[in-house]
């Protein structure tokens, strides 16, 4: 008996763990990516937003059709962008967990496993993939937000791939849907469906064919890139190497753990599934391409550009269904007490991972709902900004402002609603996938260098000459410009 005809779930199942994921990840529109996607939708609905630096809030909506989705969705309803956010990221959360069940349901039997696969995906969605820049969802809405359980979706309909030719159709369809939405991440995850397949074959010489084939076209793709590719030029070779997290030789060692421990929990737990051989396969060719070709002192960087560990994000999600069915498995066998022992596990897989979270975000409240006052004071500063000043303003602040200690990664041009000059982190990752805009980011990022800590005679050398009009510090920096907004943490001050 399923647990959906014992319990009337997975629905009731999947509502409560909706609510315990979004409790645990909390939600912060305007941070990292969700900015950057943020203020794409907001030119979009307003052409007159952004005129100076346009192309760092346009450029990466190109390819994409997730900002014009997005801005259709706000003109339809008319309940505004705020409210159209964050109902799409309670949906993301929900197709999230339901791709979870249809993976499992179609890897495991038990009600018990599978429950446990979709609550330990919920509870740790928010994991950081290793030390890619990429957790397994974010806290915010982007393109992946929508393209994460598509994917899955995608892996639970290949699951079926041999015996139902609709499934088949179910699949790509599902990937195409990806490709409309992020094309990298969908490309990744055809190839995760492709050695599916491959694994799925009852001869073991097709499999070992099929899975050695693909790996070395993989490798020679990564090749043929790279070999035919033009140099890079020296400016933007000092982007792609701003980005470290690019180049696995030099991550830490922990952060190499983050690729290596997942294939050993995966290889523990579902060694001798189809699932969990094609995601052993899928992280052994990710880090095999990025170990080979994305290497600091190649001439050409596109396959680093290309973040092929980037494919750790399907695999995190397969282990994470994979021991979270092992883990329900266990508790199956417990007979008395074992809904009081699923609470007790669970409940401190959670607590960990919302300390993980707070932590991340320590001087933002958890769950940045529409219409809730910021307590924030780089937020309340910025919508300050956008409530005081033309909209034609360009704006400069710290080149690392992003990164600051306190301002928990809230973009200014989301939350502001005006132009500013390219910053080092968020401007810096545009810039590294879009080499165009190398030279405006190179002369950004370097004039806000150390802004707070200039006098006023060296912030007026570096940003008049850039037509810079408003410039944010932080509170203690010396200064004698007028500025009419000021809290504990930072000031907003005239130029000219």
């Amino acid at each position: 008996m399923s647990l959906h005809e014992k319990t009337g779930a997975p629905h009731g199942l999947l509502a409560a763990l909706i609510v315990a994921a979004v409790l645990v990840e909390g939600y912060h529109p305007y941070s990292e990516d969700g900015g950057v996607y943020v203020a794409g939708v907001k030119r979009l609905l307003d052409p007159g937003l952004y005129p100076k630096y346009t192309e760092f809030v346009t450029e990466h909506i190109r390819f994409s059709l997730f900002a014009p989705m997005l801005a259709g969705m706000v003109r339809i309803s008319h309940v505004g962008l705020p409210v159209v956010l964050f109902c799409v990221y309670v949906a993301s959360m929900w197709l999230l967990l339901y791709a979870a069940w249809q993976l499992a349901a179609r890897c495991f039997p038990g009600a018990w496993e599978r429950a446990g696969a979709v609550a330990l995906t919920a509870l740790w969605c928010g994991l950081p993939v290793a030390g890619t820049s990429l957790m397994t969802t974010d806290p915010y809405v982007t393109a992946r937000s929508l393209t994460t359980p598509l994917m899955l979706l995608a892996v639970a309909a290949a699951m079926n791939w041999r015996a139902s030719r609709r499934s088949r159709w179910i699949c790509v369809a599902l990937l195409a849907a990806a490709a409309c939405l992020h094309p990298l991440m969908a490309a990744y995850a055809t190839g995760f469906v492709a050695l599916i397949v491959v694994v799925q074959q009852e001869r073991r010489a097709v499999r070992v064919w099929g899975l050695t084939v693909l790996g070395i076209a993989a490798m020679l793709l990564a090749a043929v890139l790279q070999g035919t590719a033009a140099a890079d030029s020296p400016a933007y070779t000092a982007v792609a190497l701003s980005r470290y997290y690019w180049f696995p030789w030099w991550w830490h060692s922990y952060e190499l753990l983050g690729l290596a421990g997942p294939l050993v929990v995966i290889a523990l737990a579902g060694r001798k599934m189809v699932l969990g051989r094609a995601a052993i396969a899928m992280g052994l060719i990710a880090a095999g391409v990025a170990l080979a070709f994305a290497r600091v002192h190649m001439a050409t960087h596109i396959v680093a550009r290309l973040q092929p560990l980037r494919c750790f994000q399907i695999v995190y999600l397969v282990m994470m269904v994979l021991l979270g069915a092992r883990m329900g498995a266990m508790l199956s066998r417990w007979m008395r007490g074992r809904w009081i022992a699923a609470a007790v596990l669970f409940a401190g897989l959670a607590v960990g991972m919302f300390a993980a979270q707070r932590q991340s975000y320590p001087a933002s409240v958890h769950l940045e709902l529409p219409g809730r006052a910021a307590q924030n004071d780089w937020v309340r500063a910025f919508a300050w900004v956008r409530g005081n000043t033309p909209v034609n303003s360009l704006f400069a602040l710290d080149a690392n402002y992003i990164t600051t200690g306190g301002e928990d990664a809230q973009c200014f041009r989301a939350i502001a609603e005006r132009s500013a000059l390219p910053d080092y982190s968020k401007d810096g990752g545009e810039a590294s996938i879009t080499p165009g805009l190398t030279a405006a980011w190179i002369l950004g990022s370097t004039a806000q260098d150390g802004l707070s800590a200039d006098s006023d005679a060296q912030r007026k050398a570096k940003l008049l000459p850039l037509e810079v009009d408003w410039v944010v510090l932080k509170r203690a920096a010396v200064t004698g410009l007028d500025c009419p907004y000021a809290n504990e943490t930072v000031k907003v001050c005239r130029m000219r």
